[in-house]
């Protein structure tokens, strides 16, 4: 085996986060289209979802294990075992950037830990979308994901962050967005909000006001849907 072989062989892969389009397909950036189209497998968190994409642009790049909830522990090690083998993989989320309220974390952390390369390609990011159109204060801000599902937990979720001074960032499902907003028109009764459905989509809109005044006025409406980021201006000082 010659000293160039050997280099290859011992050589390790490339783990890319790819970011993609939270609704928009033309949201891709450049950059992410050529790491797609180079790497030598993607790992997807659903397949049949990202497959929509990767048609659109015309990218042939084989699917490795798909990595979701339930299955990520179990199938973090091969993913990693064909990096270490001199694989370049790029990881992408369902929409938006891999890890941010999606699976992802355990394998960064791995190969982190094994000494492979970890290599962010930027691109959308719902709660940033909504944080900067909000109006409210970015300069500072926090993000506190999916707001508990249980009533009592959700209420103490809530009181906790009464006296946060920083902007709040909150996603929220269609089928859970009436009772957060319930519980927090009892606990910031006069906090404004501002609450982001469906953004870079057609139907994208920003519903402004109080917790109580945004429940009402998607109370009035014969269904709620669309994907939701919630944004609660921090307490004035």
């Amino acid at each position: 085996m010659s000293a160039t072989e050997s280099e290859t062989k011992g050589k390790k892969g490339t783990l890319h986060l790819v970011a993609t389009p939270i609704g928009n397909l033309k949201d891709i950036t450049l950059r992410a289209l050529e790491i797609l189209k180079s790497v030598d497998l993607i790992v997807a968190e659903d397949t049949r979802r990202s497959r929509v994409l990767l048609e659109h642009y015309g990218i042939e790049t084989p699917f490795g294990p798909s990595l979701y909830e339930g299955v990520e522990p179990q199938r973090v090690e091969r993913v990693l075992n064909l990096l270490k083998e001199g694989k370049d993989v790029a990881l992408i989320s369902d929409a938006g950037t891999p890890l941010i309220q999606d699976p992802g974390f355990l394998l960064v952390r791995r190969a982190v830990e094994e000494g492979v390369r970890v290599v962010p390609v930027p691109g959308p990011t719902a709660l940033v979308a909504a944080l900067v159109a909000s109006g409210f204060p970015t300069d500072r801000f926090v993000f506190e994901g999916v707001p508990p599902k249980k009533p009592g937990k959700r209420r103490a979720f809530f009181e906790s962050l009464k006296d946060e001074e920083r902007t709040v960032v909150l996603y929220e499902s269609p089928h859970r967005i009436l009772k957060t907003l319930e519980t927090l028109a009892e606990v910031m009764p006069r906090r404004e909000i501002c609450v982001a459905r469906e953004l870079t989509k057609i139907h994208e809109e920003f519903l402004r006001g109080t917790a109580e005044e945004v429940l009402r006025r998607l109370q009035e409406r014969p269904r709620v849907k669309g994907e939701f980021v919630l944004v609660i201006r921090g307490k004035k000082t």
